[in-house]
């Protein structure tokens, strides 16, 4: 394990080492100060701070400003006008202003321009990064290819994390993230994470944080991490927004818009969408049983999904005074599908050499409605970063599912399924600095989730031509899950040396009950999860990070449920309810460096699991009759396996060689250990896989923008499991006119009709070999917008990039 550990430092410093020796010596001093708003008091992020020498005739250097309003930029010694500007305020400006020494330039309070009122909104034009103590954080810019998309498509295209064909995330190879909106659960999610956020629109995302080493402020779950998904909110003077309608093939069309409008002290937002889409899918299973007495089974599914619906979020933000704000906002999502699939099953006897057929049709129809109410308080008092919130939400979710399969054209089975779903979250934080440079934090948070789920069978009965229900099949199952937390961290910073140290204890409480059988049952979990985060600026260029922390996976409902699915009679999913929560704990070394034209960040990291929560298959003792034939059904299933150990390397590139073309790539590599067995047989894998991600974006003539990304996952496997590798690629063209409020873009996903999973597992009594393509290949998207008081944020022709490297506790 050592030599592992050494060759994975070895990487990592031959890919970062070399950059130390291209810092040349300088002169230069350190130019610091804040920027406010005059009106409101309240920082002004990224406002720009430029240096013009007259003597050059040009910028020599300049940055921008971080969340808290604050800049402090390296400037060689001399004579400058500065000038401190943002969109829609009056430029201040400090003429033949001599730099010879460090110096804190003070406070500037910045006035709005009511004649630029017109452009008080800020869309990036590219995506940018800063770093923070316990993340990342992506300021989502044009991206075109997720133009008219969601925020799916959004996702897969930010570093470090990947978004298989059915919408699923993982987090570096990890699917256990949590996801948030705005920090908090949303209503937005809703019971079904993957399908709420095919319905978000991708314009209305501001920036993703993608935090792979949490603080002890954010919760225990995902032991992957989380992703924060902030929307787009206005709050400077008067009115803007933008709408977007886009139409596809297959099928789709959509219409989206967001809106902000401030007077005063009161500012109100709404986002608001509406998509129709058509998805067509493939399933493709071939089992062959090593009992020569069991027929093998060519078992292939095809599907129309139509999913339609709407998605709103409206608020109010008061601004009580200068130090306090209120905001209440309410979410309505009332989104529906059709799922229309036809299974054929075709087996083989092996020992008359013959074949039979059947057909299963199984059209379903879900209807998935949530609504959520949100109140937050926030007071700032008079010491900087001395702040108080409180947050109080309700959600309330329902999906009711219904199908009708029919058996080679005979109707036999009616499957209704009505989840139902209520959350109430009280949360509070308090922050307290200490001194000029640390600050203490604490906080409580109670997360109360109840859901009931109600599974009812009917089967057609030959004799009276009746569906009648079965009781051995019909069950309801009962969920609740308490948690409460408390926390506190501590940070400082001590020269170049950054670091915030918490220590978080949750309390679990979950309920089981099964009316139908009569089983109940209660689990109390306590755990403590140490954070630790430490930074190290070597210069404003150049910083090393180091984190830990430990979280937790706790089983959600469905795999509690010990009741088997009815998606297939001989493929069934089957709930453990004896299932435990599984720990984890993370090590992980990063490193940053902002060059000229490329901005290098990479990290190696560490991950080792206990009690793992993984899904295997196994034949049950029950069998089905198909054909006259007697199958046995297998059963796929969560199980707690042992022990697991991840740990790989991680590089982000990003190279601008002019300001018409800009580069992206993102690598990430990791070896998976597992230990563990299941009914006898040995599960355990050792497994290196990577994932790889290539982004160019290049301007053409007539300013029309091209942009191709190309995406791999490489080969996987497990004890049961044999992934094969992935390459897909998505283009996509834009356009810019009437002076940038408008923009048409056409984008074209998966080209090449090549991003299908395949997989050959091999099981203790069977072998299969499995295909799944959940869109149907490629997809094209034609998609216009319109901005009205909005203006796009460009670089400036001095060269230097927005972000933040150092700390933000």
């Amino acid at each position: 394990m050592t030599q592992k550990y050494t060759l994975l430092l070895l990487i990592f410093f031959l890919f970062t080492g070399f950059t130390f020796a291209q810092r040349a010596e300088i002169k230069e001093v350190k130019i610091s100060g804040n920027v406010i708003d005059k009106e409101t008091k309240l920082p002004l992020e990224y406002a720009t701070i430029a240096f013009f020498n007259k003597n050059q005739n040009k910028i020599v250097t300049g940055g921008i400003t971080n969340a808290k309003g604050d800049f402090n930029i390296p400037v060689p010694t001399g004579t400058y006008d500065i000038t401190i500007e943002y969109i829609s305020f009056k430029t201040i400006t400090i003429p033949n202003k001599i730099i010879s020494k460090n110096e804190n330039l003070g406070v500037f309070s910045l006035e709005i321009n009511a004649e630029t009122l017109a452009e008080v909104e800020i869309i990036a034009e590219k995506t940018t990064v800063e770093i923070k103590l316990d993340k990342k954080i992506y300021n989502v810019g044009k991206d075109l290819t997720v133009s008219g998309g969601n925020v799916s498509d959004v996702l897969d295209n930010v570093p470090s994390v990947s978004v298989d064909a059915d919408g699923n995330v993982a987090l570096r190879g990890n699917d256990n993230v949590r996801i948030l909106i705005n920090g908090k659960p949303s209503g937005l999610v809703g019971l079904n994470s993957t399908e709420a956020l095919k319905q978000l629109p991708a314009e209305a995302i501001d920036k993703v944080e993608v935090i792979t080493s949490p603080s002890a402020r954010y919760e225990a779950e995902g032991t992957a991490g989380i992703l924060n998904i902030i929307l787009r909110r206005s709050k400077l003077q008067g009115l803007n927004g933008s709408v977007t309608a886009n139409v596809g093939h297959p099928d789709a069309a959509g219409i989206s818009g967001n809106i902000n409008y401030r007077t005063g002290n009161i500012n109100l937002f709404n986002t608001t969408s509406y998509r129709y889409q058509e998805t067509i899918g493939r399933w493709y299973n071939d089992v062959k049983y090593f009992d020569d007495n069991t027929p093998d089974l060519d078992e292939k599914r095809d599907w129309l999904d139509i999913r339609k619906g709407i998605t709103t979020n409206t608020g109010i933000e008061w601004y009580i005074n200068d130090s306090a704000s209120l905001t209440t906002s309410v979410v309505y999502r009332d989104n529906n599908s059709e799922n229309n699939s036809v299974n054929k099953l075709v087996q083989f006897n092996k020992i008359t050499n013959t074949t039979s057929e059947s057909e299963r049709k199984d059209p379903e129809k879900e209807e998935d409605k949530t609504i959520q109410y949100a109140l937050n308080f926030t007071k700032n008092f008079e010491a900087s970063d001395h702040k108080l919130t409180f947050d109080f939400q309700y959600e309330d979710s329902n999906e009711d599912l219904n199908s009708l399969i029919s058996i080679d054209g005979i109707e036999s089975e009616i499957i209704t399924t009505l989840e139902d779903q209520s959350n109430i979250l009280l949360q509070s934080d308090y922050v307290v600095p200490i001194g000029e440079k640390s600050q203490i934090e604490l906080g409580y948070r109670g997360d109360f989730t109840t859901r009931s789920t109600d599974f009812e069978v009917s089967l057609l009965d030959p004799e009276s031509g009746n569906f009648e229900i079965n009781n051995n099949l019909t069950n309801l199952f009962n969920f609740k899950q308490y948690n409460t937390a408390v926390y506190t961290q501590f940070g400082s910073k001590i020269d170049k040396f950054s670091y915030l140290i918490g220590l978080r204890f949750e309390n679990t409480r979950i309920t089981l009950d099964q009316p139908t059988t009569g089983d109940f049952s209660r689990k109390k979990i306590n755990g403590l999860f140490p954070t630790v985060n430490i930074n190290y600026e070597m210069s404003d260029s150049q910083s090393f990070t180091i984190g830990y922390n430990r979280r937790i996976r706790r089983p959600r409902g469905f795999m509690l449920n010990p009741f088997p699915s009815r998606s297939s009679i001989t493929n069934v999913f089957q709930g453990n309810p004896d299932l435990n929560p599984t720990f984890s704990s993370t090590f992980e070394i990063g490193y940053l460096n902002k060059l000229d034209k490329l901005t290098i960040s990479s990290s190696i990291y560490y991950s080792h699991s206990t009690e793992v929560m993984t899904f295997a298959s196994r034949t049950t003792d029950e069998t089905v009759i198909v054909d006259g034939e007697e199958f046995p059904v297998i059963a796929r299933g969560p199980i707690n396996l042992g022990e697991d150990i991840r740990y790989g390397f991680e590089l982000n590139l990003n190279y601008s060689p002019t300001r018409k073309w800009r580069v992206n790539t993102d690598f990430n590599i990791y070896k998976f250990e597992r230990e563990g067995e299941f009914n006898g047989v040995d599960l355990s894998a050792n497994n290196l896989t990577w994932r790889a991600r290539l982004t160019n974006k290049f301007t053409l003539p007539y300013d029309i923008d091209w942009q191709t990304n190309i995406n791999f996952r490489g080969p996987s496997q497990d004890a049961q499991n044999d992934r094969k590798g992935i390459i897909s690629t998505n283009l996509a063209f834009s356009k810019d006119f009437l002076k940038e409020k408008a923009s048409i873009a056409f984008n074209v996903r998966d080209l090449f009709n090549t991003a299908f999973f395949s997989n050959d597992i091999t099981a203790e009594t069977f072998t299969a070999y499995q295909e799944i393509q959940f869109r149907g290949g490629r997809t094209f998207n034609l998609a216009f917008t319109y901005r009205f008081n909005q203006k796009k944020k460009r670089e400036r022709q001095g060269g230097f990039d927005g972000g933040d490297g150092g700390m933000d506790m």
